[in-house]
C-alpha cells in the first residue's frame, strides 16, 4: 500500500527548477530526462510536469516527447509579483504562446497586505483571460507570508473566485515554505468552495518537500480532507526539485540519481 502510495506522488510531481542560474541547456536536460524515464521505467507513472522559468519554456518544448507531462511556467513576476499588471498579463500570455500547459503565479501580496483585495483579485482575473481556458493556471498564496488562517482562507477564496485551477501553497523562495498547517487549511478552502459551486480545484503544496515522508504527509492530507477523487495529477501536485530521486530510492531500495 505504501509503496503504491509513493508511486502515485512520483507522479504528481511538478519537477522544478528556478535557479538564477538555469540556462537552456539546463531546460533541455530536464526534458531529456523525463524522456529517458519513460523508456526505461515504463512500468511507473512519469512527473506531471516540469516546471521552469519563462525563458526556458521553449527549450523544454523542442525536446520533451511524453505527452502527457506538462509544460509549467512561472510568470507573472514570480516570486513577488512586483511588477506592473500589464507585465504580468503580457508575460503569462508570452510564456503560453511558446508553450506552457499551465501557468503559476503569486497572489500580489503588495495588494493583499494593504488591504486592496479587489486590486489582487482583478489581477488575477486579467491573467484567467490573458492565457485562455485551455491553459491551467495555479495562483501561490506564499502561505509563509500569510501565516494565519484567516488571511490563508482570504486568499485561497480569493484565488479560486476570480478563475484559479489550482491554489499553491508556496514559491519555495521564502521560509517557511508548505507546511501541514497551510495545507490543511487550503484543502478545507477547496472542500468548501466544491461544495458551494460544485467546481474542483486542484490543490499544490511546494518549497521544502524532500524526502518521501514529506510527500506522503501531504498526500494523506488530501486523502483525509477531499477524497480520494483529488489523488490524480489534474487535481493533485507536488513542487518538488529533489523529491523524485528520493522517492525512487525508496521503490527501487537503490540510489537513481535520475533528475
Amino acid at each position: 500500500m505504501i509503496m503504491e502510495k509513493l508511486k502515485q506522488c512520483f507522479g504528481f510531481i511538478d519537477l522544478t527548477t528556478l535557479n538564477a542560474t538555469d540556462t537552456e541547456a539546463r531546460g533541455r536536460l530536464f526534458a531529456e530526462n523525463v524522456n529517458r524515464f519513460a523508456l526505461e521505467y515504463p512500468q511507473m507513472p512519469n512527473v506531471a510536469a516540469i516546471c521552469v522559468y519563462p525563458t526556458l519554456v521553449a527549450p523544454v518544448r523542442e525536446v520533451l516527447q511524453v505527452n502527457e507531462v506538462k509544460i509549467v511556467a512561472v510568470g507573472a513576476g514570480f516570486p513577488a509579483s512586483q511588477t506592473f499588471p500589464q507585465v504580468m498579463e503580457q508575460e503569462c500570455s508570452l510564456c503560453v504562446e511558446h508553450g506552457a500547459d499551465e501557468v503559476d503565479v503569486v497572489l500580489s501580496l503588495h495588494h493583499f497586505f494593504a488591504g486592496r483585495y479587489d486590486k489582487a483579485a482583478s489581477i488575477i482575473r486579467v491573467i484567467r483571460q490573458a492565457i485562455g481556458a485551455g491553459t491551467v493556471l495555479k495562483v501561490i498564496l506564499e502561505t509563509g507570508a500569510l501565516r494565519t488562517e484567516e488571511n490563508i482562507r482570504k486568499a485561497a477564496f480569493m484565488a479560486m473566485e476570480n478563475g484559479a485551477d489550482f491554489i499553491k501553497t508556496s514559491t519555495g523562495k521564502m521560509e517557511p515554505a508548505a507546511t501541514p498547517f497551510a495545507a490543511r487549511t487550503m484543502c478545507k478552502c477547496i472542500a468548501e468552495y466544491h461544495e458551494q459551486t460544485r467546481r474542483k480545484v486542484g490543490f499544490k503544496p511546494a518549497g521544502g518537500i524532500v524526502t518521501s515522508s514529506d510527500a506522503l504527509e501531504y498526500y494523506n492530507i488530501v486523502e483525509e480532507v477531499l477524497g480520494a477523487e483529488w489523488l490524480n495529477p489534474s487535481l493533485f501536485r507536488i513542487g518538488a526539485s529533489r523529491l523524485a530521486n528520493h522517492l525512487l530510492k525508496d521503490i527501487f531500495s537503490q540510489d537513481l540519481a535520475f533528475f
